[in-house]
């Protein structure tokens, strides 16, 4: 582990380092291993003068464009290769002066002219080297082969800087795609926690507002007239503002404590559904419940939004239908919860069909359940959970909504 450690920034510094600069480096080693091949002249030409040096220093400078135009330095370096042994000058290898060509295109993808041009320089030596007579099997052994071998060494250990090179970007861009995913999940989650945020604001804000509203006018007509009305319908007024500003402060908190799950904001279920029934029958409209369900059968967040859906329906009662009796219904049947809120008002806007609630107009009668985001709070609910919802006028007058729930998530 501590050597993977530390070859990390040896590894980081390597590939941080200005292309020019190695460019240039290579250059001038190639310039000087040539030079000093050349000056060594192994079979005594005598030949080892300003030209042979000038060979080599130009075999080094074409390495400094070796990135732009890999394939023309590999030609321009065999063809210098050729033109130096046509003037007869002492002997560099025919395969040497062309290594770092030969790797340069092979790291430029260019392995298929690289291996072309080693072929070719291969071939010419093996005919000269016959051609004056050289044995065969000397040829073979020993100068073929040590050509072959440099030419192959030369474009493999190109294709593998390439190789890694591509890994290396092929990996960061596979971190940036996670990345990007991550980022995108996390907006998504905050999105959605945000919408149920906001579902469960409008439900409980909506239902108290909409029994502050019943019980004020209640209340200000019995002023002066009826004091134990006035009683009443004030402390209604103070029951539901208290019981909401409880639900707030329990929402804040659980928001701001580290760790918190925004899904358990709150411990509702269809168990409080006798305290919106008696909410909305102080405020004049009767209320027939038949729950057959047991809580414990459901899953805790299956059990809230049901809650949510029969209150915000019995809210829009309350607030646009002008109904004087409203039935709630749920049941459980083959692993699925059955809600069914319906009332005797006004039904949908005129030219609603039946069934339609969450298409029709918005602003009519069952406006915020029809076209605004009563309805469209309660579908959005019931989808993310697998289930669904419809609303809309009942056979014969009146409003009606069924949702269905899956009993535990997932099934």
């Amino acid at each position: 582990m501590p050597s993977t450690v530390a070859a990390r920034p040896v590894r980081r510094a390597a590939e941080e380092t200005d292309p020019r600069l190695v460019d240039a480096v290579l250059a001038a080693a190639m310039a000087v291993l040539v030079a000093v091949v050349a000056a060594a002249d192994l079979e005594g030409t005598g030949r080892a003068g300003a030209l042979a040096y000038l060979f080599a220093a130009g075999f080094g400078a074409l390495l400094l464009a070796r990135r732009r135009a890999p394939r023309l330095v590999l030609v321009l370096t065999v063809l210098g290769i050729f033109v130096y042994y046509v003037f007869q000058l002492p002997p560099i290898g025919i395969a040497l002066p062309a290594v770092a060509a030969l790797f340069s295109a092979a790291e430029a993808d260019r392995t298929r002219s690289a291996a072309a041009a080693g072929a070719v320089l291969v071939s010419v030596a093996a005919y000269f080297r016959v051609d004056e007579g050289l044995p065969t099997t000397y040829l073979v052994s020993y100068d073929l082969l040590t050509d072959i071998a440099l030419v192959a060494a030369a474009i493999a250990l190109g294709v593998s800087v390439r190789s890694r090179r591509e890994l290396r970007a092929h990996q960061e861009r596979l971190r940036a795609l996670a990345a990007a995913d991550e980022r995108h999940e996390a907006a998504r989650r905050l999105q959605a926690e945000k919408a149920g945020i906001a579902r469960d604001l409008h439900d409980t804000i909506g239902h108290t507002m909409s029994v502050i509203a019943v019980h004020s006018s209640v209340a200000s007509e019995a002023v002066g007239h009826d004091d134990e009305a006035t009683a009443r319908a004030l402390e209604q007024i103070h029951s539901a503002a208290s019981a909401t500003l409880r639900e707030l402060r329990s929402t804040v908190k659980l928001l701001r404590s580290p760790g918190a799950d925004p899904t358990e904001r709150s411990s509702i279920g269809l168990a409080g559904i006798p305290q919106l029934i008696a909410a909305a029958q102080d405020a004049g409209v009767e209320v027939t419940a038949r729950i057959d369900v047991d809580p414990h059968e459901l899953d805790t967040t299956i059990d809230a939004a049901a809650y949510r859906i029969v209150q915000e329906s019995l809210t829009n009662v309350l607030r646009h239908s002008g109904a004087r009796h409203a039935a709630v219904e749920a049941r459980l049947r083959n692993g699925t919860l059955e809600l069914r809120i319906a009332d005797d008002g006004r039904g949908a806007p005129t030219g609603a069909p039946p069934g339609t609630g969450a298409a029709a107009e918005p602003g009519a009668e069952h406006g915020a359940a029809v076209g605004g985001r009563g309805l469209q709070g309660m579908a959005e609910r019931a989808g993310l959970l697998g289930g669904t919802l419809t609303a809309g006028t009942r056979d014969g007058g009146g409003f009606e909504v069924r949702a269905t729930l899956p009993r535990r998530l997932g099934s």
